[in-house]
C-alpha cells in the first residue's frame, strides 16, 4: 500500500533540506578557512589588485582556478555558494512537494518566487 504525502512529510523534508544545507555550508567554510590559515593567508597591501574588472566571466573563471587548486578562500566562497543555494533548493523542493500535493495555488507561488530570484540572481549586479 503506498502512504500519501502529506504536509507533515513536505515539512519535514523541507527541514532536513534546510538543516543540511548550513551543515554542508558550514563544513565546507571551515574546512577553507583551516586551508586558507596553512597556506600562510596576507592580506593584500593594495586593494586594487582585488580588482578582476566588472567581468562575471572573468570573475567566475578566477573563482574555478582556484577551487580546482584547492585554494582556501575558494573553498570559503564555495561555502558562500552553499548557504546561498540552500533558499533557493527549498524552493525547489517545496515546489516539488506541492506538484505531489497536487496543491496548485502554491504551485504558482512558489513558480513566481522560483522566478523572482532566479531572475534577481542572473541579472543583479552590486557596485
Amino acid at each position: 500500500m503506498k502512504k500519501n504525502f502529506t504536509d507533515v512529510d513536505l515539512n519535514r523534508s523541507v527541514g532536513n533540506l534546510l538543516r543540511l544545507g548550513v551543515i554542508l555550508s558550514v563544513a565546507t567554510s571551515l574546512i577553507g578557512f583551516v586551508k586558507l590559515f596553512t597556506e600562510g593567508f596576507k592580506m593584500p597591501k593594495k586593494y586594487t589588485s582585488l580588482d578582476m574588472g566588472s567581468s562575471s566571466e572573468k570573475v567566475w573563471g578566477h573563482f574555478w582556478n582556484s577551487l580546482c587548486k584547492g585554494e582556501g578562500m575558494a573553498i570559503i566562497q564555495l561555502g558562500i555558494l552553499l548557504l546561498i543555494f540552500t533558499p533557493l533548493m527549498r524552493i525547489i523542493f517545496a515546489l516539488i512537494g506541492y506538484l505531489k500535493e497536487k496543491d496548485y495555488v502554491y504551485v504558482v507561488i512558489s513558480s513566481i518566487v522560483l522566478a523572482i530570484m532566479t531572475v534577481s540572481f542572473f541579472a543583479g549586479y552590486a557596485h
